[in-house]
Order: C-alpha cells, then structure tokens, then sequence
C-alpha cells in the first residue's frame, strides 16, 4: 500500500524548517498540513522528535551491473542505497559490456525493472568512436552522457581532441565529467615505479593522480563548455585549486555545475595510513587543506551537489599491491549519516544538506515531480532520528562486497524509515518488502 500518514515530523525542506503532517496517498504526497486526521484504513507513522527529509538523489553510483555483478548488483547496493536514505540513482555507464550504444542502454533498463529497491536512472557512455550515438540520444533516454576525461574501464576514455570538441559541440543532453588528465597520471606512475617498485604506499596515490592531472583535465573540460555553450556537470571535484574554475552562487542560472563527493568532504590523505588501499579512488583523497576547501565551497554554493561515487570491490581485490588495488569505495548505506554527521560538527547545516543532495540534483538533471517535498510530488522521504546513534558493524552491511570504510565509526543520528514512491522501503537498518524503485523521467 502505498498510503500512509507520516505524523509530528520536523520537516526540513527548501530551505525552512516546519514542524507538521504529511498524508501520501498512491505513492506522491496529497496534503501537508500542522495537523492531518488519518483517514481510515491508512496507517500513521509517529516522526515526534525526528526529521523528515527528502530522500537522496545519488547522482553518481556505479552498481556493477552487467557485466561486475561480483562485487554488486542493482538489486545488492540499491537495497542499501535505501537503508542509508537514498532513494534515487543515477548508475554510470562502465559496465562490462559498456554502456555506448543506444541499444545496451535499453537492454540495462530492461534488467532494472523490478530488481531496484530505489528509483533508477542510467548514464549512457560517451567513447571515441560513438559521436553519432551520443548526437541521437532523446532527452529521456539518459539522465546524461558520462565522458571519462581520464583513464576508466574498456573503450570509454575520451582523449581523441575531434571527440571532445564534437562531444560538447553536439551533446543533446547535459554533459558529465571525470576530469583528470591521463599523461600526467602515467608520467606519475613512472616516478612512483622508479622509487618504489610495485610496492607503491597507498598514500602516494593523492601525488600520483596528483592536483595536477585534476586541474589540467578540469580546465579543459571548461573551456569546451564555454566554447561551445553546453551543459556542464563536472563530477567529484577534490582540490582546492580547481575551485576557482568555478562560479560561486544559485545554481538556477549556471551552465556549468560542478558536485563534491561524501568521501572527499569527510576524508583526507591522513586516512590512508589506517585504511590503506580501502580508500585509494580515482580522483583520489587529497589533502586536509582540499577537504576544508570543498566543504566551504559546498557551504559558498561554488559546489553545487553531492553524491558518492559509489564503487564497490571485494576485500580481496582491494588487498592487492598498488598498481593492481582496484579504486573505488562503497558509501550509500552511510552517506546521509557521514553528512549528517559534519552538521554535528559545526562544518554544515542541514538545510544545505538537503539542498545539495536532493533539490539540486532534481533542479540540474530536470527531474519532474521529485527532490522536494511538496503536495503532488512522489513521495520520497527519509526520517532521521538526530538524537539516536548509529555504530556501523560489518554485520549490517548490506553491499555485495561485504565491507565499509566506515566499519567502526559511530554516527551521531540513525535513519530510522526510507519511502520510495509512498511505500516504507526500509526501516531501522533492514529493507521493508520487495523492490518499490520506478524508472526515473526527465524533461
């Protein structure tokens, strides 16, 4: 049933904060008001002393699926998505088969349906040898079109010069990138090699995909953009110096856009020395400087949006020397708890918080009727318990791969229910029932 009467929330949404009741009513919400008489036969949930949230939009998550269902699935990490408070993703296109062809991106709908605990959406990929593709794409085919500006899985590294200006010049959907630059990273590796052999420490890894290879790539990428007036959205951003690439401000009137991921806000290189290879991503963790950057550029509204990148791999591929450690770490069941947890801290607020992973996404990527919550929209909603406490066991964690970089902290809130189009999908801690995910619609 996809009816209930959410009761005494504390509401945090468009930037206010209001205590009332929402009734939802097949699946959107049909009435917010301070006091609402539950109807009959609907059920109440009580939110005294807690808030309600819109659910997360993750606008960058890699599932694994087709093709890496090893280390997770669609149906694996979007169970946890939901357990965390997530109820939307965006899934990239490095996939085995990748995603480069109209045709693979309707085949990975097709498996999606009715395995997604959350609403889904996928990016197609952009290579170099699938311009005329990316020119045909109609505006609900793809959330967008994913350029790797620098190394990635198979075919999809886009560094023929003719490839990106015809990318920007013709893309007929907002243009996402991974910006960092491939020569620079080799010339990087060889340095490393030399000193070190294959025994690499993971803390090198920040110097290795260095500020350099990020601000080179980034640079480009903007350029482009400008040159050709498109759509731009530049994913994960990790340094302080490519801050200045970008445009402080509402987001309403920005062509190019640019999100921080949780890790690089929470984490810096200091953490390599306890987790090692656990956290080595591509861009990677750099310093405490960048960090302190990024969460005053999120707070400044140069950083428009925040998702994860979440990336699973096993523990034993991850266990690897260096040069063999996959990068990528797994983050949805906790993200909203890690931000939450930087409110607490004096670093955010919430009402940012929300803005950034909800509102935002919804705004950039023209998501109907989702990100807000508001009379006749879906109602995707996450409770928060500010006063309880959440200590992360690898016995709770619900991706494939079976491990957390977070496994021992303990945050300062709980996610107490997760509703995806009016259903409760999980509630404290376990999935609710069957997949509820939609495919999500664009205009």
């Amino acid at each position: 049933m996809s009816h209930v009467l959410i009761v005494n929330a504390h509401i945090i949404n468009e930037e206010h904060e209001t205590a009332a009741d929402v009734l939802v009513r097949d699946g959107r919400i049909a009435r917010i008001a301070p006091q609402i008489s539950a109807p009959a036969g609907v059920p109440v949930f009580d939110a005294k002393g807690q808030w309600l949230l819109p659910g997360v939009i993750d606008d960058q998550v890699h599932f694994r699926e087709p093709g890496l269902t090893h280390k997770g699935d669609l149906y694996t990490e979007s169970r946890a998505a939901v357990v965390g408070g997530t109820t939307s993703f965006f899934d990239m296109p490095n996939n085995k088969p990748a995603i480069t062809t109209r045709a693979l991106l309707a085949e990975k709908y097709a498996m999606a349906q009715g395995r997604c605990f959350g609403n889904y959406a996928f990016y197609f990929g952009a290579a170099n040898d699938n311009l005329e593709e990316v020119a045909a794409l109609e505006r609900d085919e793809a959330c967008a079109i994913k350029v790797f500006m620098g190394a990635s899985t198979g075919n999809m590294l886009v560094d023929d010069p003719k490839t990106l200006e015809g990318i920007f010049a013709r893309a007929p959907l907002l243009v996402v990138t991974h910006c960092e630059d491939t020569p620079t990273i080799l010339a990087n590796e060889a340095k490393a090699r030399e000193k070190y052999g294959e025994d690499v420490p993971a803390a090198e890894h920040p110097r290795i995909r260095s500020e350099a290879a990020c601000y080179k790539s980034t640079e480009l990428a903007t350029s482009l953009a400008k040159k050709y007036n498109a759509d731009l959205h530049v994913l994960h951003l990790t340094t302080a110096k490519e801050l200045a690439l970008f445009t402080a401000g509402p987001m309403k009137n920005k062509k190019i856009t640019v999100e921080a991921c949780v890790h690089h806000l929470y984490m810096d290189e200091r953490d390599y020395e306890r987790l090692g290879h656990l956290i080595k991503c591509n861009p990677a963790i750099k310093t405490p400087q960048d960090r302190q950057a990024l969460v005053r550029a999120v707070m400044q509204d140069r950083i428009d949006i925040i998702a994860t990148d979440h990336a699973p791999h096993t523990a034993e591929e991850k266990a690897n020397r260096y040069f063999k450690a996959p990068s990528g770490l797994p983050l949805v069941q906790h993200s909203l708890l890690m931000l939450i947890h930087l409110v607490k801290l004096g670093e955010m607020n919430l009402r940012t918080v929300v803005r950034k992973t909800s509102h935002a996404v919804a705004d950039r990527f023209g998501i109907p009727d989702r990100g807000y919550i508001r009379e006749g929209y879906w109602a995707d909603l996450v409770i928060v318990d500010p006063n309880a406490s959440t200590t992360v066991r690898k016995s709770d964690v619900l991706y494939r791969c079976g491990w957390s970089p977070v496994e021992g902290c303990t945050f300062p809130a709980a996610i107490r229910a997760t509703f995806v189009n009016g259903e409760l999908a999980a509630e404290n801690g376990r999935v609710v029932g069957g997949p509820k995910g939609r495919r999500i619609r664009f205009v």
